[in-house]
Order: structure tokens, then C-alpha cells, then sequence
């Protein structure tokens, strides 16, 4: 009989232990996730994230049309979420069944069943004695503690996104639809409005200094697509990079100190992003680094602005290594980001086949 008893009480004692570890990663995955204001690595929460982004992914496979692909990852980070609150009650309900054997409840399935009258503050199965009683109490306020963060959390996630594709949506007066860093210049010397840039790329500065800020804190934002299929945020980030790279390296004006600003807020809001999903890139990038952007391309992209009376330097071979020179900065993180967040590149050997942008917005103007 006492060797039964000191089974019975070590098993007590090892339900009790286990089921205290349990709430404890719960509930720091729910704070380093929902409430801790930086970068966190939360195993719990990155593994479950990546179990639903590979069957994501092979819905989603690369044979689909880019459109299928597009409807179907919207529904990602809306899903996880709602995956993660699952996942963080059934551990609760698990852990407090260990804790109610623990407090001397007899059976499993009486636990259990305490438990989950107690997490979703059912009542339909009251307890006695003090320990048990405190236990519903606490498991209790665990549940409502866990479906309050997720309420909390979802208005400030919604308020990040709803900046960040403001600025995004702006873009497509400035670039177009899809938007091209060429397309910024272009539109720029179509309506004689060069020295407007600087307000493009001081707006975009902001943008890259919260975004980094906002998507390394609530990295679930990296997922949320943009609403219109063809103007994504890395793309459009992307696009205002170059741009600014394309004006100071090859447009026949002074180059601009705002510009520069610009690519430098964006390659650092990039190497964050970078550091949190493990995306490598030299930190001491040099001219001589391959980027994804050939000599040709570049060239049919000078052609073409130059065609649409954008004054273009005389020098091209310079012009092509100043390109170089910024391009090298966030090159790698660009392409590797985009690939992992499905969004579109942008193709420069597309604009040998655009239409050229004439002068435009000019009073008296016959056609």
C-alpha cells in the first residue's frame, strides 16, 4: 500500500510540474508575441507558424497562376492567428487537467472536464475544496486573459497595416500600376515636377523607419498582402529604392541628399526584417558584389527615359557604377524578401515594351 501511495503521489507531483511548465511557455509566447514592443524568437509560436506556412505553401504551390497564389496567402496571418489562440487554449486545458490531478482530482477525464468548464468560464462542472476552486479561478482568468490579448492585439496590428499601405497605395500616382522605379522619373518629367521627389522620398524615409519598426515587433505584418494584387509592399519598396538610386546615379540634375537618406533609412528597415527570418546579406557590401540587375537592363531602362526627355548623365559607365554603388546596399535582402513574401519582382527588361510619357499637365497643349 505505501509503495502504491508514493507511485500516486510522485505521478501527482510530475502532473503538477508539467503542468506549470505548460502555462509558462504559454504565456510567454502570448507576451513575447501580442505584447513585448521588440524583436522576439518565440519557439513556440515560430514553429507553429511554420507548420501552417508549409501547407500554405503546397496550396499555394508555384504552378499556380500568381493571382491563385495571391488569394490564397491572404488568408495566412488571418488564419495563424486564430491558430495560435487555439493552440495556447488547448495547452491551457491540457495544463490545468495536470493540475487538477495534481490538486487529487481521480480520474483523467474528470480533469479533464474541470478544466474545461473552468478555461471557457462554462461552470458546468463545480468543484470542491480550496486548491481546486482557486485552480478554476486561475485557469478561469487564463482564458479570458488569452482571448483579450488576441482582441487587443488585432486593432493595433490592423492600424500598422493601414499605414504602411497608405504610403503604398500614394505610390501608384507617382509610379503606376505596377509600379517601376523608371515609372517614378518618368511621370516626374512628364509633369516638370523633379523637384517634388525629395517629398516622395522624405515620405518614404518615415515609411522605412516604422516599417522596420513595426515589422520586426509584429512580424506577423510581413505576411499581410497588400489589398491590390499588383502593388505590394516589398515591391513598391523596392521601386522608391531604385528610383532614388536610378535619379542620383544616372538623371542629369543634382543629385539629391534626400534620396540617399532614403535608400539608407530603407537598407537598414531591410536588414531588420533580414535579421528576424534569418535572410543573409554582407554587411560590408562593395561595387564589385553581383547584383540582380544586368548592364543591359539598366541600359534599356536609360534608353527609355531618355526617350521620355529625362535628362540623362553623359557618362553611362559612371553612371552604371554609381547605380551599383546603392543598388549593392539592399540588392540581396530585396530579391531574398521578396521571394519569401510571394511578391512580385519587377522586371526591367519590361520597359522595352512600355509606352514613353510625353510632357503633360500644359496649358494651351494641342494633341
Amino acid at each position: 500500500m505505501c509503495g502504491v501511495t508514493g507511485i500516486a503521489l510522485w505521478a501527482r507531483i510530475l502532473c503538477g510540474v508539467v503542468g506549470v511548465f505548460i502555462v509558462i511557455a504559454v504565456f510567454d509566447a502570448a507576451i513575447r508575441t501580442f505584447l513585448l514592443p521588440r524583436a522576439a524568437n518565440v519557439r513556440l509560436t515560430r514553429d507553429v507558424a511554420k507548420v501552417v506556412g508549409r501547407i500554405f505553401r503546397l496550396i499555394a504551390s508555384p504552378q499556380r497562376s500568381y493571382a491563385t497564389r495571391d488569394r490564397v496567402l491572404s488568408l495566412y496571418p488571418s488564419i495563424l492567428l486564430l491558430i495560435f489562440q487555439a493552440i495556447w487554449l488547448s495547452f491551457s486545458l491540457v495544463a490545468f487537467a495536470l493540475l487538477f490531478m495534481a490538486a487529487g482530482v481521480s480520474s483523467w477525464a474528470r480533469a479533464f472536464e474541470i478544466s474545461g468548464s473552468s478555461l471557457f468560464t462554462l461552470g458546468s462542472s463545480p468543484v470542491s475544496g480550496g486548491v481546486r476552486i482557486a485552480l478554476g479561478y486561475v485557469e478561469a482568468g487564463v482564458g479570458l486573459t488569452l482571448l483579450a490579448l488576441l482582441i487587443a492585439f488585432i486593432p493595433t496590428l490592423y492600424g500598422a497595416f493601414q499605414r504602411r499601405e497608405v504610403s503604398v497605395s500614394r505610390l501608384s500616382v507617382r509610379s503606376g500600376i505596377p509600379s517601376t522605379p523608371w515609372g517614378v522619373i518618368e511621370i516626374a518629367q512628364s509633369v516638370q515636377s523633379f523637384a517634388r521627389l525629395d517629398e516622395l522620398w522624405h515620405e518614404w524615409e518615415q515609411w522605412f523607419i516604422e516599417t522596420g519598426e513595426t515589422h520586426t515587433t509584429l512580424t506577423i505584418l510581413n505576411f499581410y498582402r497588400s489589398p491590390n494584387r499588383n502593388q505590394t509592399w516589398m515591391t513598391a519598396a523596392a521601386t522608391v529604392l531604385d528610383s532614388a538610386a536610378l535619379y542620383n546615379a544616372a538623371v542629369d540634375h543634382p543629385t539629391s541628399a534626400q534620396a540617399g537618406l532614403c535608400i539608407r533609412s530603407g537598407w537598414i528597415a531591410l536588414r531588420g526584417i533580414a535579421d528576424y527570418f534569418g535572410v543573409p546579406y554582407s554587411t560590408t557590401p562593395k561595387r564589385s558584389d553581383p547584383i540582380s540587375i544586368s548592364r543591359e537592363e539598366f541600359e534599356l531602362v536609360l534608353d527609355h527615359l531618355a526617350a521620355s526627355g529625362v535628362p540623362i548623365v553623359p557618362d553611362r559607365n559612371v553612371a552604371w557604377k554609381d547605380f551599383l554603388g546603392w543598388r549593392v546596399n539592399y540588392d540581396s535582402m530585396v530579391e531574398e524578401l521578396s521571394r519569401r513574401f510571394d511578391c512580385p519582382r519587377t522586371e526591367w527588361t519590361a520597359v522595352a515594351v512600355q509606352p514613353v510619357f510625353g510632357l503633360s499637365n500644359l496649358r494651351g497643349k494641342e494633341d
